[in-house]
């Protein structure tokens, strides 16, 4: 394929961009850059009243934390600007004109009221009102008023719409690259509207001149587009324009696997649909998920690469992929499967990386953390990270090496806690405040030393000695905490202990 691959990821700012269109954005993105291709970002904000202030910024933001941002579009202005279509309404009207000219399309005045009325008519006996090539020349159009009359009606600004003009008795033959060939009865399709009274073109004739203008090579894009297909293909005919290649991408369905994933779901199970907050709506970002784990798992979502490999770097994913491993059926979307992602990439994170978001979230449950220098962290981090998936569940795990335990777990103390226990790490206190090398291997040496010279059992000690400790019977290496927190604190909780349980 040469490079003169152009995609382009054009949401509506309507709201924030939910978790399908991150996908669409990306495999845009992975398909331009395999090809050395431009990716262009391009805002659909044709429809003014569903206009969200701020929406626009908030694909852009979403776009570069994920790492797929776009080459070309507001603010990397190229030379098919702008990329609004707000700033480019003058363009469509004349090629809706164009389309009247060339008999492919129709100016029609007929009002919401009489429109209303044939559909209740068609409804009392049992039928469906489509205004298509069945009933088009019994309407108010200029398909049956008199070329001085349809003048007249624009002259005196008389409301009206232009109507795409379907040929009769013909069967549509359409490719995508991922489902193959579709064909399509036009007889059954309605006369879409190509230019609304207000002066702003619909959706079908804006993308289609844009994608034409911009030079647009492929148009990859949601499943729920495919029923517009034949319109935008058969409008490119009717400008006599070359059509850029299509593919429709499957569903993202819900986790049970039936019906398409939506916010609601979202907010019933507990996982975001969104990349960024919104409002009340918690994103991926601020949930604690990596960018790198989100485009791994929203790669996945429809397409794969034919081997079992699951983890793959932005750059494997680029080179692996491929529209024609695309997957026709819809994807389940499954939240522990993310997890797992995450998890990963987290493990793989430099640790000095992770440092200043693992102070910020240390000084939400802690206060102030100033007492502790990058390289403590850093310490902690490690020693518990693999059991973590996020870095706020991290936080959780390391909050015993920060602060002594306020309680301990109650199944934990029934069963660790015998009459002997108190003595026994009485006893084990008086040994380790007496050790002046009190680091992980030297106390780990001279405990297990004592445990053997006492005839005692590791059962005997070591899960009592963690429960003082930690609070529960789970952590990292018993004598590395030790090691972490120092003498004097592990000798407070040994006290501590002693004095308050049972």
């Amino acid at each position: 394929m040469e490079n003169n691959v152009r995609v382009r990821f054009a949401p509506s700012p309507t709201g924030p961009l939910h978790i399908g269109g991150v996908r669409t954005a990306l495999f845009n993105y992975l398909f331009a850059k395999k090809h050395g291709g431009t990716f262009v970002l391009r805002i659909e904000d044709t429809d003014q009243n569903r206009f969200v202030p701020g929406a626009e910024d908030y694909i852009v933001e979403a776009l570069e934390w994920l790492g797929i941002p776009f080459d070309e579009g507001h603010g990397k202005e190229g030379p098919f600007g702008p990329y609004r279509q707000s700033e480019r309404k003058e363009i469509y009207q004349q090629y809706a004109a164009e389309l009247v000219q060339k008999g492919w399309a129709y100016y029609a005045f007929d009002t919401p009221e009489a429109l209303d009325a044939h559909r209740t008519d068609h409804e009392a006996r049992g039928k469906t009102f489509i205004y298509n090539w069945h009933n088009r020349e019994k309407l108010v159009n200029s398909l049956t008023l008199e070329p001085e009359e349809v003048q007249r009606r624009i002259d005196a600004g008389e409301a009206y719409v232009v109507r795409f003009k379907w040929p009769v008795d013909e069967v549509l033959v359409l490719h995508d690259l991922i489902r193959g060939q579709i064909r399509i009865d036009a007889n059954l399709l309605d006369d879409k509207i190509l230019f609304k009274s207000d002066g702003m073109p619909t959706y079908h004739l804006a993308n289609i001149v844009d994608d034409h203008l911009m030079q647009i090579s492929h148009v990859i894009r949601g499943e729920e587009w495919l029923p517009s297909l034949a319109l935008h293909v058969e409008l490119y005919k009717a400008f006599g324009w070359e059509p850029p290649q299509f593919a429709h991408l499957p569903l993202i369905l819900k986790p049970t696997g039936k019906g398409k994933l939506s916010k609601r779901d979202g907010e019933k199970l507990g996982f975001p649909v969104f990349p960024l907050s919104w409002n009340e709506s918690t994103g991926y970002r601020e949930a604690g998920f990596l960018p790198e784990a989100v485009l791994n798992f929203l790669a996945m979502l429809g397409w794969n690469p034919g081997t079992e490999q699951e983890l793959f770097s932005k750059a494997e994913l680029i080179e692996a992929f491929d529209l024609e491993r695309v997957q026709k059926s819809g994807a389940r979307f499954d939240p522990d499967k993310n997890k797992w992602f995450n998890h990963h990439y987290l493990q793989q994170k430099e640790l000095k990386d992770l440092v200043t978001p693992f102070r910020k979230e240390l000084e939400a449950r802690l206060g102030n953390t100033d007492a502790y220098p990058d390289h403590v962290l850093e310490q902690a981090l490690g020693m518990i990270r693999e059991r973590a998936s996020f870095l706020s569940e991290a936080c959780d795990l390391a909050l015993f090496l920060f602060r002594a335990p306020e309680s301990y777990e109650e199944k934990a103390v029934r069963k660790q806690w015998k009459e002997e226990t108190p003595a026994r790490l009485e006893a084990l206190g008086a040994l380790l405040s007496a050790m002046e090398d009190f680091s992980s291997a030297a106390t780990e040496a001279g405990v297990k030393a004592w445990i053997a010279e006492s005839g005692l059992s590791f059962g005997q000690v070591m899960p009592p000695l963690r429960l003082v400790l930690v609070g529960a019977l789970q952590g990292p290496h018993l004598f590395d905490i030790m090691a972490f927190i120092g003498k004097e604190e592990t000798l407070n909780r040994i006290s501590h202990a002693i004095a308050t349980l049972p």
